[in-house]
Parts: C-alpha cells; sequence; structure tokens
C-alpha cells in the first residue's frame, strides 16, 4: 500500500538534500521519480530543487492552482512513476494535500513531502498543516540552533539582522533571509 510522507523541519534541516537523495536512490534501482516543487519559489530557478550542499534536479514546477492529481497521473500514463517528491511542499493548498492523498489511494503512488511545519510568526503554513493532518507518515528532521539544541522555529530577518515580527507569511529567502532556532531563542528574538 502507497503512503504519504511528510518529512518537515525549520529550516537547514537538509530537507532537499533528503529529497534528492530520495529520489537518487528510486533511480539507481531504474525505477521512475517525478520531482515537483512550487513555482513561486525560484531562488534558484522555477523547475530546480537546489540543496545547500550543492547538488540539485529539475522539477516540474507547480502553482497554487495545478491540480497535481492530474498532473501525477498523466506522466504515471506516460511512464509507470513509482515515487512523487515534493519540494517546499508548506506551500501547497488544502486541495493539492488532498490531491496527493488520491496518488496514493488510487494511483498506489508513494508521495514525500518536504516543508517547513511553521512559518516566521510560529503559525502553521496551509500545505503543513493539512500534512500534518493526513499525512500516513510523519518524520521530524532534525536543525541545530546556535545554542546547540534542536531547532523547532524559524526566524525571519531585516537587513540589519534583527527579527521581523510582521509581513506576509511567504517570502522567499534562504540563509541571508531566516535562521533556525529553538523555542526558547525564537521567543527571546521574536517576542524581546
Amino acid at each position: 500500500m502507497a503512503k504519504l510522507y511528510f518529512y518537515y523541519s525549520s529550516m537547514n534541516a537538509g530537507k532537499s538534500t533528503s529529497l534528492l537523495q530520495s529520489s537518487y536512490n528510486y533511480q539507481e534501482r531504474g525505477m521512475n521519480t517525478l520531482v515537483m516543487a512550487p513555482k513561486l519559489d525560484d531562488r534558484f530557478g522555477a523547475g530546480k530543487v537546489t540543496s545547500r550542499i550543492g547538488i540539485e534536479s529539475k522539477a516540474t514546477p507547480f502553482l497554487s492552482d495545478t491540480n497535481l492529481f492530474d498532473v501525477i497521473a498523466a506522466r504515471n500514463a506516460e511512464e509507470a512513476l513509482h515515487c512523487v517528491l515534493i519540494d517546499e511542499a508548506q506551500f501547497l493548498t488544502r486541495d493539492q494535500v488532498f490531491q496527493l492523498t488520491d496518488v496514493t489511494d488510487r494511483l498506489q503512488i508513494p508521495v514525500l513531502a518536504y516543508g517547513l511545519r511553521t512559518d516566521f510568526q510560529g503559525e502553521p503554513f496551509e500545505g503543513s498543516k493539512y500534512l500534518l493532518a493526513w499525512a500516513d507518515t510523519l518524520k521530524e528532521l532534525k536543525a541545530i540552533c546556535h545554542c546547540g539544541t534542536k531547532a523547532t522555529m524559524v526566524v525571519r530577518l531585516d537587513a540589519e539582522g534583527n527579527a521581523v515580527t510582521e509581513g506576509s507569511q511567504v517570502e522567499i529567502g534562504g540563509n541571508d533571509r531566516y535562521i533556525s532556532m529553538c523555542r526558547k531563542h525564537f521567543k527571546e528574538a521574536f517576542f524581546g
């Protein structure tokens, strides 16, 4: 039976690296994978998953109104898919998470989704909220705070390196804009 997996963490825990390694493992055994990423995340160019350690792969980009079930079913009709991997899964909509459950339930294709659990204000992303609720298997990937404990939160930084406490939930950026922290240091940075 195929399952929907959600691998979640704060930033810099190796989500994209893990996704790329999983895809490689399938391909190394002669199996077909479909790597997908939101078009919104264009830090390294749309249609690409890139890890901080320098490995990358082409990806099928999608928008918030893309029907993922239809895209995956069409690709599966062309060549049998053995696994679908979703990068930046926090940007999925509720409908898209539901569509991924259909991929596992109806098409019997495992789906591995990787994403952030919460935003810079400690609030859940829509995609993450529904993946946490509906995924068959939840796996936390660990990041480390500057104090050495597990980082579970993400802080957005301004140009001077101060914590940002207001703004749009989605603002694409990397290490230049975000830092992972434990809850204690998140509260100190966010609430003062």
